[in-house]
């Protein structure tokens, strides 16, 4: 009997330990936001930061764990915290936006966010969203598999976490404010950085750059993030290849380069085996543009350093990309494939609700305040999206009059050529808060077509509270007649945030299962200044659990 019992008491020992395993967690952050004293090109000034750190934090958590964020503001700004990627499954409050989902939390205030992570693993960011405050105000996300749940790729020996950045000499903000007063698009920043160091920078002989540090034979899993606020990059180490098996938190089938590019917004997880033979190897980012339109040309040069390593060792150099060089970044993005698995499948919508076409660029309008006498802008549609002052989802929710129209056009009022000849009627464009309503559960393609007026560039497109499929894309105008024949609505990539080729267009789908206000907007910060951007209103299903939760107590207040 003694025996039988003593048993049956070790199986529940190894039960209760099971459970203890595998349950979701809560997991819980402190985010204070203060400012401090940083030394990067030949100077210090204050930035400002979460916990004093830049890059900030890394927020760790698990598939299905919920996740309660603190955040007191302690720094002479208003601030917003958005958790790029993070679907916020009836947790628009939490999503971060200001006055899209919340009024900004001012100097010594606290607001908690708390958000559960469902169907979701991998590298993604969180930053600051309002102003240009997320140039200093970042940091990872990573979100492991389920206990017991391996990678659908070889297990690496460790994981590095690479976030890509800007540097300005002077306050980010202020680069901002230059455009409101002057109606001209504001200065290029003066260094990209990685994990916060800006590599050797001309005339400047204290900057240094970062060093990642590995041990030859061992593999390491590269989470890699462009948290930069206005710049597309190539992210290359010498001599060494990446197998790409991950992008914004969704699996890929996996694909060798030796160079990746990515927007900002977008995440990258690859792995990078040590290879080579004992010694340092360039690490370098550098910028992409394929048009005439202003860059940081400077290339940021740090060090990948192999254990063993002796000091007089010179780094093994190898050239970077072209700042145009618009094939390999076609190369990149048509290798991405969903993996599309019995356990991942890629749940593309095929029959669809919403047929859009939104067409994204930037123009011009008159500005008597402006010391141009013009102001630069930007636009979906033609419609210069002007931010409330009352948040758009408690509008909503609330049944607030006046703070929007939901006429917000789901094509073009007056199509023209839009990657032909500039005139002055595609030049200008109309102000508006207006957004996109669309049935709970409903299916949307929205076909992102750039212009060529004024400055024909790409854009990162980031849509907040879902994922997408990117079914196709291609130059020039969309054709609605041939186009959708080349559509992949097998096994396209899911993201959520894409390029928009440069004068071309590219077609996305998803579902429109999570109630609430959602963003869609540039991801360059220049452009979403401007007025690249909208939202969609996404209306209640059926019951509780198809509608938002009510908001919560401390929600700040404008």
């Amino acid at each position: 009997m003694a025996s039988w019992v003593g048993s049956v008491m070790i199986f529940l020992a190894v039960v209760c330990l099971f459970l203890t395993t595998v349950e979701p967690k809560v997991r819980h952050y402190n985010f204070n936001v203060v400012m401090k004293n940083f030394t990067r090109l030949c100077g210090t000034k204050p930035i400002v930061t979460v916990n004093g750190m830049f890059p900030g934090p890394t927020l760790y958590a698990r598939e299905d764990d919920t996740v309660i964020v603190k955040l007191v503001n302690n720094a002479p700004y208003n601030i917003t915290i958005h958790w790029h990627g993070i679907r916020q499954l009836r947790s628009g409050w939490s999503d971060g936006p200001a006055y899209v989902t919340q009024c900004p939390i001012q100097t010594g205030q606290t607001y908690v966010y708390n958000f559960t992570i469902t169907g979701q693993r991998g590298t993604l960011l969180w930053h600051a969203h309002i102003t240009w405050l997320r140039a200093t105000v970042h940091g990872a996300i990573v979100i492991l598999p389920k206990h017991g749940v391996p990678y659908p790729f070889p297990k690496p020996d460790h994981e590095k976490i690479i976030v890509l950045g800007e540097w300005w000499k002077s306050d980010a903000d202020a680069v901002m404010n230059q455009w409101m007063q002057t109606g001209l698009p504001p200065n290029v920043s003066d260094a990209h950085t990685i994990n916060g160091f800006p590599g050797p920078v001309p005339n400047c002989t204290t900057s240094k750059g970062y060093t990642l540090h590995v041990e030859s034979g061992k593999t390491y899993l590269i989470r890699l993030i462009n948290a930069a606020l206005n710049e597309d990059l190539f992210f290359k180490v010498a001599k060494h290849q990446f197998t790409v098996v991950e992008v914004d938190a969704c699996y890929v089938k996996p694909f060798e380069t030796d160079t990746m590019y990515i927007a900002p917004g977008q995440t990258t997880t690859a792995l990078l085996t040590a290879n080579q033979k004992v010694g340092k190897y360039m690490m370098a980012i550098s910028p992409f543009m394929d048009t005439s339109v202003a860059v940081d040309n400077l290339t940021d040069i740090s060090t990948v350093r192999y254990k063993n390593t002796k000091t007089y060792t010179p780094t093994t150099f190898s050239a970077v990309p072209a700042k145009n060089a618009t094939p390999e970044t076609f190369q990149f993005i048509d290798a991405l494939k969903s993996l599309n698995s019995p356990k991942y499948p890629a749940l593309v919508p095929l029959n669809i609700d919403h047929s859009l076409l939104f067409v994204v660029g930037v123009g011009v309008n008159p500005c008597a305040t402006c010391s141009s006498g013009n102001r630069v802008v930007a636009s979906i549609n033609n419609v210069t999206f002007v931010m409330p002052t009352t948040p758009l989802l408690q509008a909503y929710y609330y049944n607030i009059s006046g703070v929007f129209t939901d006429d917000f056009p789901g094509t073009p009022v007056m199509p023209y050529n839009y990657t032909g000849n500039v005139t002055t009627m595609n030049m200008q464009t109309k102000n508006g808060t207006r957004v996109y309503r669309l049935a709970y559960n409903s299916t949307v393609q929205v076909v992102l077509q750039g212009n060529a007026v004024v400055a024909p560039e790409s854009h990162p497109i980031h849509l907040h509270g879902f994922n997408f499929f990117v079914v196709g894309k291609g130059s020039g105008n969309f054709d609605p007649v041939n186009d959708p024949n080349t559509f992949n609505l097998v096994d396209p990539v899911e993201r959520n945030t894409l390029n928009v080729p440069t004068a071309g267009w590219a077609a996305i789908r998803f579902r429109a299962d999570n109630p609430g206000v959602w963003f869609l907007h540039c991801h360059l910060e220049v452009h979403t200044t401007w007025g690249l951007k909208m939202a969609f209103l996404v209306e209640n299903g059926e019951g509780p659990n198809e509608s938002i939760m009510p908001p919560p107590k401390d929600l700040p207040t404008c």
